[in-house]
């Protein structure tokens, strides 16, 4: 129960200190083409791995181009996260695409052509839904 406690604290603090670096730490270019998020780490239950996810807004193009420049990092963010995590090892990181929000939006989309299609398929029964009785 500790360690699991412990295991998400670890996995928290990681993602803070790594939002904070992809703000003004990670100097390489191609980490700056598209607008970078963490949105989530995954440390595992003896804290030698973290998997952190990251949401990139842009282009595919984009998407890319600052996925390779993670990876690039990667070596970087570990021994950052060496210096600012004390932890008796730090955990080997990888840098995972994050497509939820995108995949999210994409159901929304649909979800509001559909209501907008049954609109205009049965406008009587539109405005019966919307008729206020006083």
């Amino acid at each position: 129960m500790a360690t699991d406690r412990r295991v998400s604290r670890v996995a928290e603090l990681i993602k803070r200190e790594v939002s904070q670096m992809l703000l003004n730490g990670i100097k390489d270019d191609r980490v700056g083409t598209g607008m970078v998020s963490v949105t989530d780490v995954d440390v595992s239950g003896d804290l030698q791995h973290a998997k952190i996810y990251v949401s990139i807004y842009g282009t595919e193009e984009a998407k890319a181009e600052t996925m390779a420049g993670l990876k690039s990092a990667t070596g970087y963010v570990r021994s950052e996260l060496g210096a600012r995590v004390r932890l008796r090892r730090t955990p080997e990181v990888v840098f995972l695409e994050d497509r939820s929000i995108e995949r999210g939006t994409k159901v929304l989309s649909l979800l509001n052509k559909l209501e907008l299609e049954r609109q205009l398929e049965n406008p009587a029964e539109e405005n019966k839904n919307n008729f206020i009785k006083e």
